[in-house]
C-alpha cells in the first residue's frame, strides 16, 4: 500500500502530565491534522493520520505503521490542544521523527506547527526532520508533495517551505492566510480517527463523569485580535487576525457528530468564541434550533471583558455548560503589565453573572508574569479563592515561543528551560520564568502549592458539592491527592 501523506498527531502524554495524562486530562481530535486532511484529500490527494497520542502509540509502532503506508512525505503537526501545547509537543515529535528516520531514511518529513512557525530555523537545524513549515501548513504541504512527485523538485517555489539549500537554510515567503475557513479548512475527516478513544477533561463531567465519552473538538474561529504578552496563538499566521466560519457550517458540523457518533460532550477550541456576537448568537439559534441542545455540553474560552449579561441566557440554551475566563492575575500592576487591564469588581461579577445563568466558570490564573512579587501572587491565589470558580487552572508564566514574553527572555538573557518538555506546565522538568523579585523555583513551588489550597479549601469543596454531588466532591479529593514531582524543586530542595 501507498499512500501520498502520512500526517501524524504526535504521542509523549506523559512527558507532558506526569501521572495525570493517565485519567484527569483530555484526550482531543487533533485539530490541525484535521484541517491539513481536508484541504489535502480535497485536492486529490491520497491521506492517512496516525493519532498516535489517542492511540498511545510508542515512536516504535508508529514508524511501523508509517513504513506500512509508504507515502510520499510525512507530516508531523505539532500544535497542540490550545497554543502553548504546541512546544511542550516537540519532545514526543522529536522522538515519533527519529524512529520514522530509523525505519524509512529516505522518506522525507515534513514538521508542522506554531512553534515551528515561532521558530523555523532552530526546528529544522535542530530536529531529525528534512522540511519545516512558516505558516499554517496546508498550502506548504500540498505544494511540496507535487514538488516531490515531479521528480525534480522546485524547493524555492514552495510557500512557506523552510529548507536546506546545500548548507544554508532557506525560508521561503509564507502562504496567504486561508480565507475561507468552510471551503478549505473545514476538517471533516471524522472517518479517519479513532473516535472511540477520545475522552472530555474529568470537569467538564462534574455530576457525571461517565459522559466524558464520547467526546469531540470543534472550532469556529482561527486567530486573536489581541495582544496578551504571555500569549503565542498567532505565531502561525502571523497577524493579529480574527477569522470565522459559517455558523450554520458550524452547526452542521456538531448535528453530524451527534447523529453519527452519539456525541453530547464537545470542547469549542477558539481562543476566543465569545467575541463578534453575532457569530456567538447565530451558533446558538442554530444548536437551539436543533431541538436538542439540552443534552449537549459544551465548554468554550473567552476573555471577562467580551461576556456580556443579556448573552448567557442563550449561551446557556445552546448547551454552553462552561466558560473558561483568563483572569491571569488578582494584582491590577500585574494584570495592566501583561495588557489585561481588568478591574477586580468586574471580574467578580462577571463571573457571577456566568453562575447564575447555569453556566459554570473555569477561571485560568498565571503566578509569575514579570512585575510578580510573592506578595501580588498572593493576590491571586486569594482572588481565586473569593471568586470560587467551579474548577480553576494555575499555570507558571512561561516564554513560550512566539508570544512577547519569549521575545523578552531572550533579549533579556533570562534562563529558559533546557528541553522542550520543560514549557510543559505539568511536567518534571517545568521552568517557568523567574520575575525581578522572585525566582523560577519560587514560582513553580508557589504554583503547586496554590493548587493544592485552592481544591482543599472548605469552601470550594462545600460548592462542589451542592452543585454536583458527593461523588464529585470525592473525585476532587483523589485528584488533589496527585503531588507533581519537581526536578528544579529537588534539586533546590524546596
Amino acid at each position: 500500500m501507498t499512500i501520498d501523506v502520512v500526517l501524524i498527531n504526535p504521542g509523549g502524554r506523559e512527558l507532558v502530565y506526569q501521572q495525570l495524562g493517565n485519567e484527569l486530562t483530555a484526550i482531543e481530535p487533533p485539530l490541525w491534522c484535521r484541517l491539513i486532511a481536508g484541504y489535502v484529500r480535497d485536492r486529490g490527494l491520497s491521506v492517512a493520520i496516525i493519532d498516535s497520542e489517542a492511540e498511545g502509540w510508542g515512536p516504535q509502532h508508529v514508524a511501523e505503521r508509517v513504513a506500512e503506508l509508504a507515502p510520499t512525505l510525512v507530516g508531523m503537526v505539532v500544535f497542540g490542544h490550545q497554543p502553548s501545547a504546541s512546544t511542550q509537543m516537540m519532545v514526543g515529535a522529536a522522538e515519533g521523527c527519529r524512529a520514522i528516520k530509523e525505519v524509512l531514511p529516505d522518506t522525507p518529513i515534513l514538521i508542522v506547527g506554531g512553534h515551528v512557525s515561532a521558530l523555523p530555523e532552530r526546528t529544522l537545524r535542530e530536529e531529525p526532520v528534512d522540511f519545516a513549515c512558516k505558516g499554517e501548513g496546508p498550502v506548504t504541504l500540498v505544494q511540496l508533495v507535487a514538488q516531490l512527485q515531479a521528480g525534480e523538485p522546485d524547493l524555492a517555489a514552495v510557500e512557506g517551505l523552510v529548507w536546506w539549500d546545500e548548507d544554508e537554510v532557506r525560508i521561503n515567503p509564507s502562504a496567504t492566510l486561508i480565507s475561507d475557513l468552510d471551503a478549505d479548512l473545514h476538517g471533516n475527516v471524522w472517518d479517519m480517527l479513532p473516535m472511540e478513544r477520545y475522552r472530555a477533561h474529568n470537569w467538564q463531567c462534574f455530576g457525571d463523569l461517565g459522559a466524558r465519552q464520547p467526546y469531540a473538538s470543534i472550532y469556529t474561529s482561527l486567530g486573536c485580535p489581541y495582544k496578551c504578552s504571555f500569549c503565542c496563538i498567532n505565531a502561525p499566521f502571523d497577524a493579529n487576525r480574527y477569522r470565522m466560519r459559517k455558523p450554520e457550517a458550524v452547526v452542521a458540523e456538531i448535528d453530524h457528530l451527534y447523529r453519527t457518533y452519539g456525541i453530547k460532550t464537545f470542547k469549542i477550541i477558539d481562543e476566543m468564541f465569545v467575541l463578534n456576537e453575532r457569530h456567538v448568537f447565530a451558533i446558538c439559534d442554530g444548536l437551539i434550533a436543533l431541538g436538542y441542545s439540552d443534552q449537549l455540553n459544551f465548554w468554550a474560552y473567552s476573555r471577562v471583558d467580551t461576556v456580556k449579561p443579556h448573552m448567557l441566557e442563550k449561551l446557556r440554551k445552546a448547551g454552553i455548560r462552561w466558560l473558561a475566563l483568563g483572569i491571569e492575575s488578582g494584582s491590577k500592576h500585574v494584570r495592566d503589565g501583561s495588557d489585561k487591564r481588568l478591574k477586580y469588581e468586574d471580574i467578580v461579577a462577571v463571573v457571577r453573572d456566568i453562575q447564575k445563568a447555569g453556566i459554570n466558570v473555569i477561571g485560568n490564573y498565571i503566578f509569575g508574569l514579570p512585575d510578580d512579587t510573592v506578595e501580588t501572587m498572593r493576590e491571586t491565589l486569594e482572588l481565586a479563592k473569593e471568586v470560587n470558580c467551579e474548577f480553576a487552572n494555575f499555570y507558571s508564566a512561561m516564554a513560550y515561543p512566539g508570544s512577547q514574553l519569549y521575545a523578552m527572555a531572550v533579549a533579556q538573557g533570562w534562563a529558559l528551560p533546557q528541553e522542550w518538555s520543560g514549557f510543559s506546565q505539568h511536567s518534571f522538568d517545568c521552568q517557568p520564568l523567574p520575575t525581578e523579585h522572585a525566582s523560577a523555583a519560587q514560582v513553580l513551588k508557589f504554583r503547586d502549592d496554590g493548587f493544592h489550597e485552592y481544591f482543599a479549601n472548605p469552601r470550594y469543596l462545600d460548592m462542589v458539592t451542592q452543585r454536583f454531588g458527593w461523588d464529585t466532591r470525592r473525585h476532587i479529593e483523589e485528584m488533589a491527592v496527585h503531588r507533581l514531582r519537581r526536578k528544579l524543586l529537588e534539586e533546590e530542595g524546596a
